[in-house]
């Protein structure tokens, strides 16, 4: 009951601070529904807060969380619906108009790709664990089985954002936005340790500091 208590006491200090600070805008969420413009694939980890890390606000972000920011190719008749799901109301309801899949450095169910689950304990987990197997074997390829741990668990992190941008445009409404220039993809990197975020460079190929890009924006 104690840790329940201090969330509760937590929300007390979310209503009287930043709710009476924001309430004229809270009202209107509430009022007229949500206009996100972004929807944000990340990881369950505790410590990837979406709108901490971008600093936005309530209204701002559509948010699917997931171990590993996984996404699974587009297939109706499977059991992965949740994530799909989530998709689906960002793009044909919200209409969003950017997608970010974002890791994160020393992420568990990376890690766990090469150190396994106990079937028992993780049965939907180790079926789930599935989706990150192309990145698992192309990062081992690219490092060779003799690669240093550390050095495997950051690429592989940095490569499934890759290969799960690859599966959302299996999506037929996510490809066709793409295509008509309605939507824009990108891959980030989070890296806990500093706070630091890395992206995706399709022509390069490789990722770079977000300081770049917003250097070249604000050049632009």
């Amino acid at each position: 009951m104690e840790k329940v208590s201090k969330l509760l006491s937590g929300n007390d200090l979310f209503k009287n601070s930043y709710f009476k600070k924001n309430e004229q805008k809270l009202l209107d969420l509430a009022q007229n529904g949500q206009h996100p413009k972004a929807l944000f694939i990340g990881c369950a980890d505790s410590r990837v807060v979406p709108n901490l890390i971008t600093q936005t606000a309530p209204g701002d972000l559509f948010v699917i969380r997931n171990v590993g920011n996984f996404v699974a190719p587009f297939k109706p008749d499977e059991d992965f619906h949740s994530t799909a799901s989530g998709i689906e109301y960002a793009v044909s309801a919200l209409k969003v108009s950017e997608i970010i899949i974002c890791g994160h450095t020393q992420c568990g169910a990376i890690e766990a790709l090469y150190s396994g689950v106990d079937e028992y304990a993780f049965i939907h987990t180790k079926k789930w664990l599935s989706l990150g197997g192309k990145a698992k074997s192309m990062a081992t390829l690219a490092l060779g089985e003799d690669a240093q741990k550390e050095e495997l668990l950051r690429l592989t992190e940095k490569v499934s954002i890759v290969t799960q941008i690859e599966n959302l445009l299996t999506y037929p409404f996510v490809k066709q936005g793409v295509e008509r220039g309605e939507i824009q993809l990108h891959g980030w990197i989070y890296n806990i340790a500093t706070g630091d975020i890395e992206y995706y460079d399709p022509d390069r190929k490789t990722f770079l500091s977000l300081d770049n890009l917003v250097e070249k924006r604000e050049e632009a």
